[in-house]
Formats: structure tokens, C-alpha cells, sequence
């Protein structure tokens, strides 16, 4: 009984270990994570001349768009 309780146990922790390697970033992730950096930089660059219009929207999209996606994307 002892070693299967063991081999249980032993089981139970490669399942976890698997678990947390799937959440890895993968290049995927970086590109968008990238891509909603440059889109903030640029909105706010843009913010800072006085566009009023076209600087939020890349905000928007950096920050509500991009980076979800580059962390929830697999």
C-alpha cells in the first residue's frame, strides 16, 4: 500500500509540473506583448502633441487588445 500511495504522490506532482509548463510565454505571446508596447508608446507620444483623437484609440487598443492577447493566447 505504502508504495503505491508513493507512486500516487509522485504522479500527482509530474501532473502539476505539467501544468505549469504549459504556462510558458511563447513567441506569440512576446509579438503581441510587443506590438500593444508600441502602440502605448505611440499613443502616448501622440497624447503628449495634442492628438486628441487618434491618441486614445491606440491606447485602447494597446492596452485592452494586445495585451490580453499576448497572455492569454497559447
Amino acid at each position: 500500500m505504502a508504495k503505491k500511495e508513493m507512486v500516487e504522490k509522485k504522479e500527482k506532482k509530474e501532473k502539476e509540473k505539467e501544468v505549469l509548463a504549459d504556462a510558458k510565454f511563447t513567441r506569440k505571446n512576446s509579438i503581441f506583448f510587443g506590438l500593444g508596447l508600441i502602440f502605448i508608446v505611440v499613443g502616448f507620444i501622440l497624447l503628449a502633441t495634442g492628438s486628441i483623437v487618434l491618441a486614445p484609440i491606440l491606447l485602447v487598443i494597446g492596452y485592452l487588445v494586445f495585451f490580453p492577447l499576448g497572455i492569454l493566447l497559447k
